[in-house]
């Protein structure tokens, strides 16, 4: 999912689980952290719908987590969050209020039903792009910013989680809503592996009759139309239509024949310029493959902002904390790449991807204190309120992120990164993913949703 910190989705989970490390609800910020003086701004449970984005880049994301003191101070004060925003958006408040289990009860269930990471942070301090090709590889390849034009045209060459489960033998799928961020890289983007792409409602049938590959990637839908809203939550994206997608695979899942041999992450790719209060770990976090980031400057030795992480299965006991990892290293964290570490044991691959990944913590004893699955798992959630009052219609101007995700579409079908004709909104980007999708894969994807029309809002 996109852009929302563990606070602003769980973190007023504490009142009713003291053990969580969320919210007290007398949090601050200050408007200018260096102003002795200055206003305070307290969280507040009154997250609703919000438009526009805040700022998330590792410039601000530093002075959301250091303020205006040194960016070296460890623990770091977390006291920035309201100044960026203010600074931004002209409104410091809107990145202090959070959600709560009445407005997002599809994650808020599953946090208290299944295994919460209450520890777990975004790989790198900054956007999007880099956190996902972390999650997925364990290195961005020196990018801690979403656009690098030229380096999209070629894809990416560091070695991903995908090619580690080729060479096991292991099969694998992506299934995603309108375009896969998992173009990023080179070693996917070969005629062997477009047979593992398939459409989101594929992975419906697939749950149906048990026929799941040993690892899945399921991706939101980073658009919307008039017919279709964006699942991602990223704003200005309704969080309501991301519930609903948690909630429709979760149940699919749920109601599979392979629910038994099922392990499902659901985690975020960074915090998005929301508010949490948990410092950020800022030293002994290995660098990942020794290509810095130049503009700005980033050396990739500190994580980033702590998002929200669940980890789902009828072999974890419910009401599952975790907090922090038991190694391989004193210093180790939960991070995207605990994913690929715990992957490596599951799997038995032969060696990590990089140095980041073999320092991660893993989190396989969530799911080994049981000697027989549990019985009891919900077989629905609720439905979310919709917090959205506006009609969809697909006539937003782009995103930075969507701009990017176009860029890929294009790139993986030979316009060199640059779309043409270049899509001017949300509804005509979208349909130029999908038919770029269909394109690269040689076969139609269909421009539909994955929710009926009363489903959809």
């Amino acid at each position: 999912m996109e852009n929302r910190s563990f606070d602003h989705m769980l973190g007023y989970l504490k009142a009713n689980r003291s053990d969580i490390e969320g919210l007290t609800g007398r949090e601050t910020n200050p408007v200018n952290t260096s102003d002795p003086l200055s206003p305070l701004i307290t969280v507040n449970a009154n997250a609703a719908y919000h438009d526009p984005d805040p700022c998330h880049g590792v410039d601000c994301t530093a002075t959301q987590i250091f303020g205006n003191g040194p960016r070296t101070a460890n623990p770091p004060p977390m006291n920035g969050f309201a100044q960026d925003s203010n600074r931004h958006l002209k409104n410091p408040g809107v990145v202090m209020s959070m959600f709560n289990s009445t407005s997002v009860p599809v994650i808020s269930t599953l946090a208290q039903e299944f295994a919460l990471f209450d520890h777990w942070f975004a790989s790198i301090p900054g956007p999007t792009m880099p956190n996902r090709m972390m999650s997925m590889a364990a290195s961005s390849y020196g990018a801690c910013v979403n656009n690098n034009i030229s380096q999209i045209v070629s894809g990416y060459p560091q070695r991903t989680i995908f090619k580690q489960l080729e060479d096991a033998g292991k099969d694998w799928r992506v299934y995603f809503s309108d375009i896969s961020t998992t173009l990023f890289f080179s070693d996917v983007r070969k005629l062997s592996s477009l047979n593992k792409y398939h459409f989101l409602n594929d992975f419906f049938k697939h749950c149906a009759t048990g026929d799941l590959p040993a690892f899945s990637w399921v991706e939101p839908a980073f658009f919307e139309d008039a017919l279709s809203p964006a699942t991602d939550q990223h704003p200005s994206h309704d969080v309501a239509g991301g519930e609903k997608l948690i909630k429709k695979v979760y149940e699919a899942l749920r109601s599979s024949p392979a629910w038994n041999d099922t392990l499902f992450i659901i985690t975020y790719d960074e915090h998005g310029g929301f508010y949490d209060h948990v410092p950020t770990p800022v030293r002994d976090v290995p660098v990942t493959d020794g290509i810095n980031c130049t503009n700005p400057q980033f050396d990739f030795t500190r994580l980033g902002v702590r998002i929200p992480t669940i980890a789902i299965s009828p072999w974890i006991n419910k009401g599952t904390l975790v907090h922090n990892p038991t190694g391989p290293f004193p210093t180790s964290k939960f991070d995207h790449t605990s994913t690929l570490s715990t992957m490596k044991k599951l799997f038995n691959f032969k060696s990590f991807l990089n140095k980041r990944d073999a320092w991660a913590g893993t989190f396989e004893d969530v799911y080994s204190t049981r000697t027989t699955p549990r019985t009891d798992c919900p077989t629905t959630l609720p439905s979310p309120p919709v917090l959205r009052q506006l009609p969809l219609n697909g006539n937003r101007p782009l995103s930075d992120l969507q701009l990017e995700l176009l860029e890929i579409a294009a790139s993986v079908t030979g316009q060199n990164g640059l779309p043409r004709p270049f899509p001017q909104t949300e509804g005509s980007g979208r349909r130029y993913a999908v038919n770029a999708m269909s394109k690269f894969l040689g076969r139609d994807i269909p421009m539909e949703s994955i929710f009926t029309p009363e489903e959809a809002y």
